[in-house]
């Protein structure tokens, strides 16, 4: 057996998933899902909305810097647990007590998350792609029409991730090589071609707010809720631990893969950012565009129609890169949490497709979930919102439960990649920004409240947090005992290991 597979045996398991990632496969999966060219184009508008300038460049830069603790301190306990369970594994792993039930809380969280910003970044996918076609062929931007188009890009990503297993893989390489060189081109056009700028002190300085507050200090909570831009779009660098089990030398490329994609992220999306912001000649035009995409109507006032629209398809062709691999890390998620038995028909969803090694079953599970989650945009234009939200709840609570945890245990022993001497410093840091937004992004982002600008995130989170501990405590406790070790259950039958 190869080293990757001893280690996998030592935490219990037998190698079923096919191991095809390399280190630089591993980080253009986290790399591909973070996407600058997703999550801060299609949530642009928000910071715009809320904060403005101020807080979507140096915003961009403090929430980056926080993020980085965090993804410094969940990759040290990948490295010691390199498992496609990731997050809920480790908890299981690092508690002193309640194993199972830490296991399961975490699991659900970010078991919602990952179905949560599968469908933000697919649907904000469907809304680049929408401005993209009502630019080149004149269609008309509707609820109904950017539905359609969610529906038609999520599914392709399905029947990718269930047939394109090998095209999946060389896609996540190309998609990493997209997002930079394609930040240089825009970065580069938006620089030279515009005939007038921002003033660049106002790039970094400027406040705005039409959340509709006008209490003192409406500025300062505008700006806290523009950080939801940045933050919703650090997601999803979980994914390198939860394709662990398909890459090599997972102990060290997995945690790399987690922390070089948020860094490279930060100082890429940074300069993007700037850019963009740099280039606005009409502030409130862009922000009321009728195309429903803020940074479409400022590329085409920047430089024109036709390169504008050249700008638009380079971000259109990242997201589809992105939602890939969104669907790609979601399953595997979803697969490993089947495994240990902790889904409605975890036997369905736990089947792993013996001709491409991978789960199958899961990958429509997650596609069908994600579906269903945008449903309300056709009705509710916060929908988008909303699912941001709740992508940033859910998994942010998953990433830090373990990190608590470590930062708890006496006895964890560090993986080959770890922090030495800064771990504690920087894991406690860790766990009081995840605590910081989770109550930030539960506030109204904007006033006055109705029933089409309530923040249903609370809701959302509730829901599953009630529906998990209600099943928990009125079956599963019976029953769940954190993950279950297939190498000792496949030897308990008499099944070959090796």
């Amino acid at each position: 057996m190869s080293t990757d597979e001893e280690r996998l045996a030592q935490l219990g398991y037998k190698q079923e998933l096919h191991r095809r990632l390399s280190g630089f496969s591993n980080f253009a999966v986290s790399f591909s899902i973070i996407s600058i060219l997703a999550g801060a184009i299609t949530s642009y508008g928000i910071a715009m909305k809320a904060g403005g300038p101020i807080a979507i460049t140096l915003g961009w830069l403090f929430v980056g810097v926080m993020v980085t603790f965090v993804a410094l301190a969940m990759a040290e306990v990948c490295s010691a647990y390199p498992t496609a369970g990731a997050l809920y594994w480790w908890a299981a792993a690092l508690a002193k007590r309640n194993k199972p039930a830490w296991a399961w809380f975490i699991g659900w969280f970010n078991f919602l998350g990952e179905v949560a910003v599968t469908a933000a970044i697919d649907f904000g996918a469907a809304i680049t792609t929408a401005a993209f076609l009502s630019l080149t062929f004149g269609l008309e931007v509707t609820a109904l029409s950017t539905f359609g188009i969610f529906l038609v890009i999520i599914v392709v990503h399905g029947l990718l991730n269930t047939f394109g297993v090998n095209l999946v893989r060389i896609l996540s390489d190309v998609s990493a090589w997209w997002h930079l060189v394609g930040v240089a081109v825009i970065v580069g056009i938006l620089v030279v071609v515009p005939d007038q700028h921002k003033p660049i002190s106002e790039v970094f300085t400027e406040v705005y707010n039409a959340t509709g507050f006008t209490f003192a200090g409406a500025g300062v909570y505008a700006v806290l809720m523009g950080l939801l831009m940045a933050q919703y779009t650090y997601t999803g660098y979980d994914a390198s631990a939860h394709v662990a089990e398909e890459t090599h030398d997972a102990a060290n490329a997995a945690p790399r893969g987690i922390v070089m994609s948020v860094v490279v992220s930060v100082i890429a999306g940074f300069v993007l950012l700037v850019a963009i912001t740099w280039s606005i000649t009409d502030y409130e035009g862009a922000l009321g565009t009728d195309l429903g995409l803020p940074p479409a109507q400022i590329f085409i006032d920047a430089v024109g129609h036709d390169l504008g629209v050249f700008l638009l398809f380079i971000c259109m062709v990242a997201q589809w890169f992105c939602g890939m691999a969104s669907v790609t890390a979601n399953s595997r998620m979803s697969y490993a949490f089947a495994r240990d038995d902790a889904i409605p028909g975890s036997r369905i969803w736990k089947r792993v497709n013996p001709r491409t090694g991978t789960p199958t079953n899961s990958i429509w599970l997650c596609v069908t979930l994600s579906t269903i989650l945008v449903l309300p945009s056709l009705w509710n234009t916060v929908a988008y919102a909303a699912a941001t939200s709740i992508a940033v709840i859910g998994l942010y609570i998953a990433y830090v439960g373990p990190v608590l945890l470590r930062r708890l245990s006496t006895d964890f022993r560090p993986g080959p990649w770890n922090l030495g001497k800064w771990s504690a410093p920087i894991g406690w840091i860790a766990i009081v920004w995840v605590g910081v937004i989770c109550v930030l992004f539960v506030l109204p982002p904007t006033s006055p409240i109705t029933a089409e600008t309530f923040n249903y995130t609370i809701v959302a989170v509730a829901v599953v947090l009630g529906a998990a501990a209600i099943w928990w405590f009125a079956s599963a406790r019976k029953w769940f005992t954190g993950p279950k070790q297939n190498l000792l259950e496949k030897a308990a039958h008499g099944e070959p290991t090796d």
